[in-house]
């Protein structure tokens, strides 16, 4: 199995089979992390052969979560995790941020930033944030549908 590659129990109430795959890999939190999260996330879901259009909307909501963590927290590292089930892909980004509230979808005026989390929400099929279990900063998640008959 590759590095960072691993096989991991399902949770409870996920969908049927034993075991999903996971890939979790770390990058400082700098703006240049970005490009590095969207081709480390390409590669895995080759490897995990899932579609090419799959691929592609798992990098830009990778890049946009890591975006997020590296503009809007004093963070050094981020930590990206996928993981594949039968008929989703979950996507997790956790920063050192420890801001309360997570993030929010917000109209800007800017026309360089606050978009990110609308190509999220308009992409997933779910999304949201929770606090890291050690309490240690934040998770802002993802999921896409995968799979015969499922769209992005």
């Amino acid at each position: 199995m590759a590095p960072g590659s691993a096989l991991i129990p399902r949770p409870p109430g996920s969908p049927s089979g034993a075991e999903a795959l996971r890939f979790r890999f770390a990058l400082p939190a700098r703006p240049a992390s970005a490009a590095g999260a969207r081709r480390l996330t390409r590669d895995r879901l080759a490897v995990w052969k899932l579609r090419g259009d799959l691929r592609d909307t798992a990098a830009l909501i990778v890049s946009e979560l890591v975006t997020n963590a590296v503009v809007h927290t004093a963070s050094a590292l981020v930590v990206c995790e996928l993981r594949r089930l039968d008929h989703l892909l979950r996507i997790a980004v956790q920063d050192q941020g420890r801001l309360t509230g997570g993030p929010r979808l917000r109209v800007s005026s800017d026309d360089e930033h606050g978009r990110g989390l609308f190509l999220v929400d308009a992409l997933s099929q779910a999304w949201g944030s929770h606090d890291a279990e050690d309490a240690s900063g934040r998770v802002v998640w993802s999921e896409l549908a995968h799979g015969a008959g499922q769209p992005c």
